[in-house]
């Protein structure tokens, strides 16, 4: 029995024994709370509130076992019919990635999304690849990175949407 918090998420392998990624939710779908897995503590904590009128469009998380270029784990946002819980872990599949980049004065820093759909879904039982959703779609999830970054003070410079083979790549990079 462990002492004290949760069993460490981030170190959870990255697929299961089926193949599919596990992505550990940190922050619900239609929340304007940003939670975020402290490891330190060993718990999820309220990292910051998105501003009245905004909150996450899908359920938003990461992969156990990546470090991305930011320090953290990789990015993921997940697509499935009803919000899940911060530290609840979701088999998924990938779709595709938004790539960008993250720019604070003259320092610029990698901070890629992986767009990936919950094995355990209905209405996107059908989205196997990120082109099998609307253009639109697409282009609201990047204006969504977009604004957030710019709310923090930050800029972010999209760099494009690819399938999933990228994505994997990415991952497979970031293999912590």
């Amino acid at each position: 029995m462990a002492k004290h918090g949760l069993k460490e998420p981030t170190r959870l392998a990255t697929r299961d024994d089926s193949g599919l990624y596990q992505v550990i939710v940190e922050t619900p779908k239609a929340c304007r709370n940003k939670f975020a897995y402290d490891p330190h503590k060993r718990i999820f904590c309220l990292r910051k509130v998105l501003p009245a009128g905004m909150a996450f469009p899908y359920d938003f998380g990461f992969l156990p076992g990546t470090l991305a270029e930011d320090g953290d784990p990789v990015d993921v946002l997940l697509l499935m019919d009803e919000p899940a819980y911060p530290g609840v872990v979701v088999q998924a599949r990938l779709i595709g990635i938004i790539e960008g980049e993250q720019i604070e004065g003259k320092k610029r820093v990698r901070n890629d999304r992986v767009l990936a759909v919950a094995d355990a879904t209905h209405r996107y039982a059908d989205v196997k690849k990120f082109t099998d959703l609307p253009a639109h779609f697409i282009k609201e999830l990047e204006e969504f990175f977009v604004n957030y970054h710019r709310l923090e003070g930050k800029q972010y410079q999209l760099l494009g949407c690819h399938g999933a083979a990228t994505a994997r790549r990415l991952i497979d990079q970031a293999a912590a």
